[in-house]
């Protein structure tokens, strides 16, 4: 299926999800083109402007940051449609105007108009942050042929929600300098302007050098890329955990008397100064390492151990646990906002009303940005129009689409064993109210690393919430999706909805296999290895292929599809198709999902090898030890294949990452799991995707095999 002529019905088999393309239904799209997010006003009309010998004007009197914006698009028309923009400070001359305009009739300083005829195409903007959106949209906007063009049309734009933000987590990896600026101008071309970056021990502390890992970004290159961000317009945000998910910290043994219960690495003690010392030394350094921005997050979500010590308890049977936590973030917002930072928590509007919240009692500083929904209790937002009454800064939570193992449900998730919507679709539902609903001061699209994807498997889920927090009208979620595969993989890719839609699937295999659900799920127990043989007479108990049918009906058929998903993958890599780096780290996952299928199929066998072998013994010992060798081959081979899908996997991810938990001269890295059992730190390197084959112990059954096999030949054969 040709992702550029979607008109047909997609289907997803047992996914319960139907797409009826009854055909584009906003202006630009039933021109060809695929602009993200899509402008809030379009007129069509007027002949068309082509890049013939094209001048941009450009002035001294410009900003900085308007030469940034125009210099840039010159280089980014030049890379992406080969068009040469020549620029000139002759306005006469030039045929591609900016310029600011305070008088603008647009919403906010956002916001811009792009005006294309035969001749001219002019922006205007009351700020520079409105002609750098601009910019994206143009590069949208272009038709390629023999000579790019742009139809006639006039847009206005500007924003629905004024601060949107994708939540960067980096807490189980840490990207090299140049994927981390290439997100950045990634996120900028869909109008992305903050990044939440929960970075833990991936900076260097110089307060505390022990905390950060091996590797971990200084300050000053903190500084460079907060720099660089600014000038996509984007403010980069730190987020340094507070009172809870701080394992990074309290694992050291140095800091062993601040935890709040003491066999657990995961939560503070609110009540010692110390934690107050060590963490406002933290933040301080984090608030140097973003100079210029506005915000700071702590955290503090999933107390899970608050108020259980002796001291704290004794406290909250007077004050309440909710107290307890009153206690610890007011007195961070107090230091906080002394240093010029507006403080970010995990808690959703009136949550304190709210027995599963945090806070129940009380209200907190109205200072406080809250950035979590919890669904915002009612349709109606009546708990966000009560926060926001009392004065409080809420930004719109369109929660990670889930922590699965593999891949991320897009297309549709599994909860208490039945199909529900993908997270697009709740995605794209919660954003089109909450945009529309005028209440919300921003949105944060969280991207949590607990399962260990790669970050540009998030894309997708980055780019919905940045579309529809733009505009929550249009399009419909139908364009949308076919528009994001043609706009971000570019118009020769083909049948990616279906790529997704199959390692959404096989995401759910894997998860369901071996021990990965009792990780994070705990309803899948230990698989257990085919029987080895024993006794003179290759005796064995044929269990295996009785108790595990299901299991193996269900990776013959995922092993189809696996090969199926790297077929459409390797048919892109085939094509210049743009962002083929994501296609590659999708085709390790899918090996990953494939080499499951394939051991289980593969330990199949090896029972059936091992009843022939002691059927044959009555029959011929020389027929039986062929088939024992056999046996031993099938085992080879498994262990052969695992290790070379993970090397693979490896020096794919390797390309835009330091490898994980590695140790540098000069310090070695400290590794400890915590209470939260995150999938992704279950090994301290990748090898956490081949773990479970790992636990199978398929080395010391080879190792047992190759014993038999040898008494067996010395028994029979000598």
């Amino acid at each position: 299926m040709n992702t550029k002529s979607i008109k047909s019905i997609l289907w997803l088999g047992y996914f319960n999800l139907v797409f009826l393309a009854t055909g584009f239904t906003t202006e630009l799209s039933r021109l060809g083109l695929n602009v993200i997010p899509y402008p809030q006003e379009v007129i069509v009309d007027g002949e068309a402007f082509y890049f013939n010998q094209t001048n941009i004007f450009i002035s001294n009197k410009y900003s900085e940051e308007v030469e940034f914006t125009i210099r840039e698009l010159v280089l980014d028309l030049k890379s992406e449609y080969g068009i040469d923009l020549t620029t000139t400070t002759s306005k006469g001359k030039s045929n591609i105007v900016f310029q600011l305009n305070p008088s603008l009739n647009i919403d906010n300083d956002q916001g811009y108009t792009i005006d294309v005829s035969k001749n001219k195409i002019t922006v205007e903007a009351i700020s520079s942050v409105g002609l750098f959106h601009a910019s994206q949209t143009i590069l949208q906007l272009i038709i390629k042929g023999k000579t790019p063009y742009i139809p006639g049309m006039q847009i206005a734009d500007w924003p629905d929600i004024l601060e949107r933000a994708v939540h960067y987590d980096t807490k189980h990896h840490q990207d090299k300098k140049s994927y981390v600026k290439k997100f950045i101008r990634d996120m900028a071309r869909y109008k992305i302007n903050m990044i939440v970056w929960e970075w833990e021990d991936k900076l260097a502390y110089e307060s505390h050098p022990d905390i950060g890992a091996p590797g971990a970004f200084t300050i000053e290159e903190m500084k460079e890329f907060t720099a660089y961000a600014r000038q996509y317009h984007i403010q980069l945000v730190p987020l340094v955990q507070g009172l809870g998910h701080v394992s990074f910290i309290l694992k050291w043994p140095q800091y062993h008397h601040l935890r709040e219960v003491d066999d657990s690495a995961w939560e503070f003690c609110p009540l010692k100064e110390g934690t107050y010392d060590l963490l406002f030394a933290l933040w301080k350094e984090a608030i140097e390492a973003t100079p210029g921005s506005e915000y700071i997050h702590i955290g503090s979500d999933e107390t899970y151990e608050l108020a259980h010590c002796h001291e704290c308890k004794d406290l909250a049977n007077e004050i309440g646990a909710s107290g307890v936590y009153h206690l610890f973030v007011e007195k961070a917002n107090e230091f906080l906002q002394k240093l010029g930072r507006k403080v970010m928590v995990w808690e959703r509007p009136m949550g304190w009303e709210m027995s599963t919240s945090p806070i129940t009692t009380g209200t907190p500083d109205s200072t406080i940005i809250l950035t979590e929904s919890y669904e915002y209790e009612d349709p109606d937002f009546t708990y966000a129009k009560k926060a926001k009454e009392l004065g409080f800064t809420i930004f719109a939570y369109d929660p990670n689409p889930g922590i699965e193992m593999g891949f991320l449900p897009y297309f549709y998730s599994e909860r208490d064993g039945i199909n529900q919507n993908g997270s697009l679709q709740n995605s794209y539902d919660f954003l089109k109210a909450t945009s529309q609903s005028g209440l919300f001061d921003g949105m944060i699209n969280t991207s949590w690393d607990d399962s260990g994807h790669h970050n540009q498997t998030w894309m997708l889920s980055f780019v919905t919430s940045a579309a529809f927090s733009w505009n929550g009208s249009k399009p419909d979620l139908e364009e949308f999706t076919t528009s994001f595969f043609q706009n971000y993989y570019g118009d020769n890719s083909t049948d990616l909805i279906e790529l997704f839609q199959l390692l959404n699937e096989g995401a759910y295999y894997y998860m369901s296999t071996f021990e990965r659900k009792v990780w994070h799920w705990g309803d899948v127990g230990k698989t257990h290895l085919p029987d080895l043989p024993r006794g003179e007479n290759i005796e064995y108990d044929p269990y295996w292929n009785r108790e595990y049918k299901d299991l193996i009906v269900y990776s013959r058929r995922t092993e189809k599809k696996m090969y199926r998903a790297i077929q459409i993958i390797n048919n892109n890599l085939a094509e210049d198709i743009d962002n083929a780096y994501d296609l590659r780290v999708f085709k390790t996952v899918a090996e990953v999902i494939r080499n499951t299928a394939l051991t289980v199929k593969d330990l199949s066998s090896l029972e059936f090898v091992i009843r022939d072998a002691h059927r044959s013994h009555y029959v011929s010992h020389q027929q039986s030890l062929n088939l024992l060798n056999k046996a031993r081959q099938i085992t080879s081979s498994i262990l052969e294949r695992k290790e070379s899908t993970f090397a693979n996997m490896v020096s794919v991810w390797e390309e835009t990452q330091f490898p994980k938990g590695y140790s540098t001269p000069d310090k070695k890295y400290f590794f400890q799991q915590d209470r939260a059992r995150h999938f992704a730190n279950r090994t301290a390197d990748l090898r956490y995707w081949i773990h479970d084959e790992d636990l199978l112990g398929i080395e010391h059954y080879t190792q047992e095999l190759d014993k038999y096999i040898d008494f067996y030949k010395n028994t029979y054969l000598h």
